[in-house]
């Protein structure tokens, strides 16, 4: 199994909204993609800034492939993030899910 962490930040008066605009795109996504296993969102409030990270788990890297393309070390963006986004990292990282409940 494959866990793949993406990571942004957005200005703290935009973080409900793009809490919601993050569940209406890539989570849509993930869910209509075979061999996603479950997403969860991840959010931090601090001062006037808001940092999301997701936390998606996979089948495997071809699974993840199928979300986000042969090159899936890069981030999949939608197109309001440019208006929400003022941070974000450009790669995903992942990582092979060795033990778990």
């Amino acid at each position: 199994m494959i866990a793949r962490i993406w990571r942004g930040v957005v200005r703290g008066e935009d973080a409900d909204e793009y809490a919601r605009y993050i569940a209406d795109t890539g989570f849509a996504a993930y869910g209509e993609t075979a061999g996603n296993r479950g997403a969860w969102m991840l959010r931090r409030d601090e001062d006037d800034r808001t940092e999301f990270i997701t936390f998606t788990l996979w089948d495997s890297v071809e699974a993840v492939k199928d979300f986000a393309g042969e090159d899936y070390e890069a981030a999949v963006l939608y197109p309001d993030d440019e208006r929400y986004l003022i941070e974000q990292d450009p790669k995903v990282k992942h990582y092979e899910v060795v033990d778990g409940d």
